[in-house]
């Protein structure tokens, strides 16, 4: 039996962001091949985190910077590490390949964070991104992280790209994973006529989604409520702040709902999921729950970006204010258009994102990595290289901090 440890760097929480979903499916996929799986992290409960024990994991609270880590991860002696983020592997990489040398070594990396905030960089400088602001601290750390690991989880075949053509990381150092869903039953959905109101959705946490608020509040929603005066725009998500609900304006028909008790319900209930997402990366959890819940969407380049390969989109893709609201108009009273794109998600989420397509080859790579582990990293050099340095510099960093938090 393979004893898995997850190291995460949070407590899952897969009812208020993409990430949590996207570790439960992990855990899942795991416990469904019978294996023994332990979720570890460092970070703080949360009352709306999943309870992992319910599902038949142990749950461990561990310590940063701390000799216990040492102890805990000799006894349960696993024989694979899924690292959730590189902050994780940076943490405790060094650790598990000090003390559990034969265990494989994964990192999920949710999303490419480098990626990320240098389009969020330029987005705030209202400037074009170029591959030049991806020479950041950021993505040094995040691509050393990724040459340490024997194998990286990528959600987006465009960082995949990014990650190979520009970082000149080797193609055996990164897996194609994206979400695994079940298909959803259209007899479940709405109808055309039964909905109304457009919607978004996402943890205001995430710096994107902050900004999607914001921007649908000062340039997109005054367009489209000059055509359409009788429909609302309800924002749901955890985490709002104080500077999220001040923009909660019924008046015109701007609505900050806060946390939704069931998303896929609200998602089902809605016309149209309106994400005119800026800057991001990775692949956008709200706009896979939108097809699976027969709702179309209005996105951008960058919020579609990897998502439906070369098949249709659900809704519409646009990036200038008048053509997201000009589309967002049209695709709220086109009832045939509206079918159309629901449609379209239907088919994007059987071709690209059902589970059975991807489960199985994915444990086959696992395991096919097992037997070859010394091969394997013997043709990874680089990672070789940073490992020994990590052991001669964040080793001896975290041993500083245990013993000044002594």
């Amino acid at each position: 039996m393979q004893n898995v440890l997850i190291i995460g760097f949070v407590w899952p929480e897969p009812n208020s962001s993409a990430a949590g979903s996207r570790m439960l499916q992990l855990i899942e996929l795991f416990l469904g091949q019978g294996w023994k799986v332990t979720f570890a992290s460092a970070a703080a409960d949360s009352e709306f985190a999943f309870d992992v024990t319910s599902i038949g994991v142990e749950k461990v609270s561990i310590l940063l910077n701390d000799a216990s880590f040492d102890s805990f991860v000799k006894e349960r002696n696993p024989t694979m590490v899924l690292f959730d983020r590189f902050m994780t592997e940076e943490q405790f990489g060094w650790r598990v390949a000090q003390n559990c040398p034969d265990a494989i070594r994964i990192l999920d990396t949710e999303d490419l964070h480098s990626l990320r905030q240098a389009r969020q960089m330029a987005a705030k400088e209202n400037r074009d991104f170029s591959n030049a602001d991806l020479f950041s601290d950021v993505a040094k750390r995040e691509i050393a992280s990724i040459f340490r690991c024997d194998l990286s989880l990528m959600i987006s075949e465009t960082e995949i790209e990014l990650l190979q053509n520009f970082f000149k990381v080797d193609a055996s150092l990164l897996y194609y994973l994206p979400f695994l869903v079940e298909a959803a039953d259209p007899a479940d959905w709405p109808q055309f006529e039964a909905r109304k109101d457009f919607i978004f959705i996402g943890n205001f946490l995430h710096e994107p989604n902050w900004h999607t608020v914001q921007y649908l509040k000062a340039e997109i929603w005054p367009r489209i409520r000059e055509l359409l005066p009788n429909v609302s725009l309800r924002i749901f998500g955890a985490y709002p702040s104080q500077k999220v609900l001040q923009l909660h304006k019924p008046s015109e028909n701007f609505h900050i709902m806060g946390r939704a008790e069931n998303a896929a319900e609200v998602v089902r209930n809605a016309k149209i999921v309106l994400a005119p997402i800026r800057f991001g990366a990775g692949a956008k959890g709200k706009l896979l729950e939108a097809m699976q819940c027969g709702t179309p969407s209005i996105t951008t380049t960058i919020g579609a970006e990897s998502m439906a390969g070369n098949l249709p989109w659900n809704g519409v893709i646009a990036d200038g204010v008048t053509e997201i609201a000009n589309a967002a108009v049209e695709l709220y009273q086109d009832q045939n258009l509206w079918k159309q794109s629901q449609q379209y998600g239907i088919t994007i989420v059987k071709e690209r994102y059902a589970k059975e397509k991807f489960a199985e080859p994915f444990i086959a790579r696992i395991l096919g990595l097992q037997d070859n582990l010394s091969e394997h990293r013997q043709s990874n050099f680089i990672g070789a290289m940073l490992h020994h340095h990590s052991l001669a510099s964040t080793k001896y960093m975290g041993k500083w901090i245990e013993e000044k938090n002594k």
